[in-house]
């Protein structure tokens, strides 16, 4: 049986927390004579990229500059891409600007080894060559095999070696914003997801 990390009002608080906390660095850098521009948040393909969309829209109604939004797609930067990926699906990488020289904050959804955010970076450096590269996540389970860390994270949450954290959208209507997404653990014997956005690991 699954158990719930964040429910939608959960998500909701976390990312504009998020938000409020990625303007509040912003603001602290251009303080010390650095880049005034909004950040340029990247989700990563693909459980990051409706929260970066999320968290942009809050940091907006809080009154903050518009955020440039992009994807990032790691699937060729896994280091895993040559024995796990049998039948591969590239999606593009998708960047609004250039971002040399910009602050960029990559948005996932679950952090786990760190492996992910580590493709995610090699991907993001074949596009430019930014000021700074910073983290947001929804759910940091822990277990890092790499040494990543979160600049910006929803929920802390240990969870065992063997369950799986996945961040799920339940549809409540037919418009885009008719979605309601939900953080869970599902246990190791549970089965796996359909269409639910998966574990970034």
């Amino acid at each position: 049986m699954s158990e719930v990390l964040l429910d939608p009002a959960g998500v909701a608080m976390s990312l504009r927390r998020i938000a409020a906390e990625i303007a509040l660095a912003g603001r602290r850098r251009a303080l010390t004579g650095r880049a005034t521009e909004p950040p340029v948040l990247v989700g990563v393909r693909r459980g990051g990229v409706p929260l970066a969309e999320r968290i942009a829209a809050f940091a907006e109604e809080a009154g903050s500059p518009a955020m440039p939004r992009g994807v990032v797609d790691i699937t060729l930067y896994r280091d895993d891409a040559a024995t796990a990926l049998p039948s591969v699906r590239i999606g593009p990488t998708r960047l609004p600007t250039s971002i040399d020289g910009r602050r960029v904050v990559l948005v996932d959804d679950v952090l786990h080894t760190g492996r992910t955010i580590r493709a995610a970076i090699d991907a993001l450096f074949d596009h430019g060559r930014p000021a700074a590269v910073e983290l947001a996540v929804l759910v940091d389970r822990g277990g890092r095999e790499l040494p990543i860390r979160a600049d910006y994270v929803g929920l802390e949450a240990n969870v065992p070696h063997d369950a799986r954290v996945e961040v799920m959208v339940k549809r409540t209507g037919p418009r885009p914003e008719d979605e309601e997404p939900w953080a869970l653990v599902m246990p190791a014997s549970g089965p796996g997801p359909s269409s639910a956005q998966q574990e970034a690991v």
